[in-house]
C-alpha cells in the first residue's frame, strides 16, 4: 500500500486484529421495494465468503454496498475497522485502494491494451513505468496470460478477459478482493479455469475475499479444493476435506437464510436449503 494511503498506526493495528468486513443490521430498498433486510455478517482476515442465492435476492447489491458504491438505508458497514456507510468519497477512494474488484463482465477498457488495463491503478498511483510493467508481467503470469500483454480486449475470448480482470484486481496486492460472479456467462470448462485462479489467489496470497456465484458447482469446488504449488494445479483436499477458511452466506428474498461452514451447509435440515443445494 502506498505510504500516502497508509492508515494511522493505531487505526491500522485495530483493523488488523478485527474482522475485515462487518455488516451490522444492514437494510436497503429501492422504490419502496426491500432489497436487503437486516443483513448481518462478518468476514475475518484471510477468509473467503461465498455468497449464494436465487436471482434477484440482493447479492449484487450487497457487493456494491461492500465497495461503498451504495449506501444502506439503515445499519452500518465497516471495512478494515472503519465505517464506510458514512464515509466521504475522498476517504472511500483511500479504502478502495486496498480492494481488488472482479466484475462479471470484466469491465475492461476497450481502447486500452491488456498491459494498460492491468496497470490502470498503478498509473493512477503514478508508479514508474518500468516498475509498473514488471508488476503487469507478474500479474499476467499468475493468470497464465503472458502472451496477451500487447493485445486489446476485443482480441480476447470471454474467459481470457475475465483472467485479465483478475490480474488487474490483484496487481496491487489488495487486502480484500470482491468477485462479482466471476464465472457468469462462461462455459463449464472456462468457469473451472477461473475458479482455479480464485483458489490459487486464496491459497497463495491469503487475501480476504467475497465471492458471488450462481453456480453451486463453483462454490463447492472452492470449498473442497486447494492450490498445490508443486504441481501448479488445483487439487481436491484429501479424504473429502474442506478448506477451513471458506464459508458460505446464502440469501433469499433479501434475508440471510444461512451463514456458516461447508459442513454445516451440507448437513442442514432446513427444507429450503436442502432443496436449493441439491
Amino acid at each position: 500500500m502506498p505510504e500516502a494511503l497508509a492508515a494511522p498506526q493505531v487505526e491500522a493495528e485495530a483493523a488488523s486484529n478485527g474482522p475485515v468486513v462487518v455488516f451490522d443490521h444492514v437494510s436497503i430498498q429501492f422504490t419502496r421495494n426491500p432489497v436487503l433486510n437486516d443483513i448481518s455478517f462478518t468476514v475475518d482476515r484471510g477468509e473467503t465468503l461465498i455468497i449464494l442465492g436465487p436471482a434477484g435476492c440482493g447479492k449484487s447489491v450487497l457487493m456494491k454496498l461492500a465497495n461503498g458504491l451504495l449506501k444502506p438505508d439503515s445499519g452500518t458497514i465497516s471495512l478494515f475497522g472503519q465505517r464506510i456507510d458514512t464515509m466521504s468519497e475522498q476517504d472511500l477512494f483511500k479504502i478502495r485502494a486496498r480492494i481488488g474488484m472482479v466484475f462479471q463482465e470484466s469491465a475492461l477498457f476497450d481502447s486500452l491494451s491488456v498491459e494498460d488495463n492491468v496497470a490502470y491503478r498503478l498509473h493512477e498511483e503514478r508508479m514508474a513505468p518500468e516498475e509498473a510493467h514488471k508488476k503487469v508481467v507478474e500479474a499476467l503470469h499468475f493468470v497464465a496470460l503472458d502472451e496477451a500483454i500487447t493485445k486489446f480486449p476485443s482480441e480476447l475470448s470471454g474467459g481470457m478477459r475475465r483472467r485479465v480482470s483478475i490480474a488487474r484486481a490483484i496487481i496491487s496486492g489488495p487486502d480484500l478482493i470482491l468477485y462479482d460472479s466471476p464465472t457468469g456467462g462462461l462455459d463449464p470448462i472456462t468457469s473451472t479455469t477461473i475458479i482455479e485462479l480464485v483458489v490459487k489467489q486464496r491459497d497463495v496470497s491469503h487475501a480476504t475475499s467475497l465471492l458471488i456465484t450462481h453456480r453451486l458447482q463453483d462454490a463447492f469446488t472452492l470449498a473442497t479444493h486447494r492450490y498445490n504449488e508443486q504441481s501448479g494445479r488445483m487439487e481436491p483436499i484429501p479424504d473429502g476435506g474442506v478448506d477451513d477458511t471458506t464459508r458460505f452466506l446464502i440469501l433469499n428474498e433479501g434475508k440471510v437464510v444461512f451463514k456458516g461452514t461447508t459442513q454445516e451447509l451440507v448437513r442442514t435440515d432446513d427444507p429450503w436449503l436442502k432443496d436449493y443445494i441439491s
